[in-house]
């Protein structure tokens, strides 16, 4: 590798470069801003880092590392409570219980790193792992020793740029895909696409709006997300524990300290019968697409209400009178997901075990430790 490239890690957003926004132009989840949500209220058992890289003293990379210490979770999630999870979340705990990732384990798509165009990818992805080395060296000087190195969420068409030396030992996998949405040029309002649907799926979608009858949404400010805090709070938690597997839950002040930094890039709505809140959900603007972040709801409304179902046609029919070009679904409830019009795209991830002899195994061992889910994909449309 030439050594005209080189890279700096820092520990704190107030450090790094202070064009560093003008690589992040295309991706908000790497602007600074967001950057400064993660350093304010990232989950208590996640610590994050971020990686400028260097052609000379010119900024030409930019990425962000998290260190998720596994052991601090009181569950991984409590929806399943058959042998193998307990075998698993034992194991993690005791073997696997300190990961860094290079990446975002909060997020479903790539969005852990950013080559301008000087920096070639495999020369970038070669500057990374070094950077990852020398962070985990620094982890050690700690007293914390990394079990697991992950580079996460790539598309299928970055997987060549991985066949370099440094990614030798590194075990190649794949999980649940990411739900992508695409609007259809022909649509210029919402009654497009359902003009769009298939006679069962327009019968599903007038099914699920007469359930919703009594249910009114709104946006909430900034003051309003503040005074609902614990309650909004709370309806996260309630999804979030409900979950197979979880490796995070955010912080009580997650979603206020978004709004206060994001301001109308991050919308929150909220479901009310009367004055309850009993469900949410989020968005983030993001260039040409709309990423769904985070929702919650009250579990007795979800199964009367169809609850879930309903926010997803609000996200798409806000999406397609916007004129954005995509929705970003990322992860789990595929099927569901699949029945609105969202189709699985593959992402891909490299692993690294630190004990190589536990390293020979990680292949055969991932697929155990994985939860596999079974879904059938939809074609909502004629």
């Amino acid at each position: 590798m030439s050594s005209t490239f080189s890279f700096q890690i820092y520990s704190s957003v107030t450090n790094i470069p202070s064009n560093w926004d003008s690589l992040a132009t295309n991706n908000i989840f790497l602007s600074r801003d967001y950057l400064e949500i993660l350093a304010i209220s990232a989950p208590k058992n996640v610590q994050c880092h971020f990686i400028g890289m260097f052609l000379n003293e010119e900024l030409v990379g930019i990425a962000v590392t998290q260190y998720i210490n596994l052991s601090e979770l009181h569950s991984f999630g409590e929806r399943d409570h058959c042998l193998k999870t307990i075998v698993r979340d034992f194991v993690f705990k005791n073997f696997s219980s300190n990961v860094l990732v290079l990446g975002n384990n909060m997020l479903t798509g790539q969005n852990g790193w950013c080559f301008g165009s000087k920096l070639p990818a495999s020369e970038g992805l070669a500057l990374l792992k070094k950077a990852t080395d020398e962070l985990k060296k620094n982890f050690r000087t700690n007293g914390t020793k990394i079990h697991l190195t992950i580079f996460k969420d790539f598309a299928e068409e970055r997987i060549p740029f991985f066949k370099i030396p440094e990614f030798k030992s590194f075990f190649q996998f794949t999980t649940q895909p990411n739900m992508i949405f695409n609007i259809r040029d022909s649509w210029s309002n919402f009654d497009d696409y359902i003009a769009d649907l298939s006679k069962k799926y327009r019968d599903q979608y007038k099914r699920a709006r007469k359930k919703a009858e009594g249910i009114s949404k709104r946006k909430l400010s900034l003051e309003e997300i503040t005074s609902y805090n614990s309650r909004i709070y709370a309806l996260y938690m309630n999804v979030a524990k409900n979950a197979p597997f979880n490796t995070f839950y955010l912080s009580e002040n997650h979603f206020k300290t978004l709004k206060t930094l994001l301001k109308d890039k991050f919308l929150f709505y909220g479901y009310f019968v009367g004055d309850e809140l009993i469900g949410f959900n989020t968005l983030i603007k993001n260039g040409k697409d709309i990423d769904t972040y985070f929702l919650g709801y009250d579990e007795i409304y979800q199964r009367e209400k169809m609850l879930y179902l309903n926010m997803l046609y609000d996200m798409i029919g806000f999406s397609i009178n916007k004129e954005y070009s995509r929705i970003i679904f990322a992860r789990t409830a595929l099927e569901i997901k699949s029945s609105v019009g969202a189709q699985p795209v593959d992402m891909y991830g490299m692993m690294q075990h630190s004990n190589p002899f536990v390293n020979l195994f990680v292949s055969r061992t991932f697929s155990y430790f994985e939860p596999k889910m079974e879904w059938k994909e939809r074609n909502p449309f004629k």
